[in-house]
């Protein structure tokens, strides 16, 4: 299953991968992986895939508070990885996750409000919880 968003800062390809999702996006050169862990609510994304070292990776967590409802709770970026879209990279695959399973979001992290509001998308102000 595959599809193309476009943004400023990337073109993301979606591709299933059993309970996790990878999104894959390229940028000038680099190729980074956004991972999303369904079973511990969490999207990330770590530098160098494949180095087989332990490096720390960029994250944004969630919680289910309802059956249809999410809190996009924070977000946290590794100093190597900051300035570099990593962010936006992890709401843009947090946001596009709520359209695909038609749910509705609270938003707690302060990054995904300015995220949102950076790129006003329909889609994704109708799923803010105010």
């Amino acid at each position: 299953m595959a599809f193309t968003i476009f943004s400023r800062l990337t073109s993301l390809n979606l591709q299933i991968k059993g309970p996790q999702t990878a999104f894959r996006a390229l940028c000038s050169g680099c190729s980074l992986s956004v991972e999303h862990d369904r079973q511990n609510r969490r999207f990330t994304v770590t530098p160098g895939s494949g180095a087989g070292g332990h490096a720390e990776c960029a994250v944004l967590h969630y919680t289910f508070i309802g059956e249809k409802e999410v809190d996009l709770v924070s977000t946290y970026v590794p100093d190597t990885f900051r300035g570099q879209g990593v962010a936006a990279l992890l709401s843009q695959a947090a946001m596009d996750f709520l359209v695909e399973e038609h749910l509705k979001a609270h938003i707690s992290c302060w990054y995904i409000k300015k995220y949102i509001k950076d790129h006003p998308m329909k889609t994704y102000k109708e799923l803010v919880i105010p």
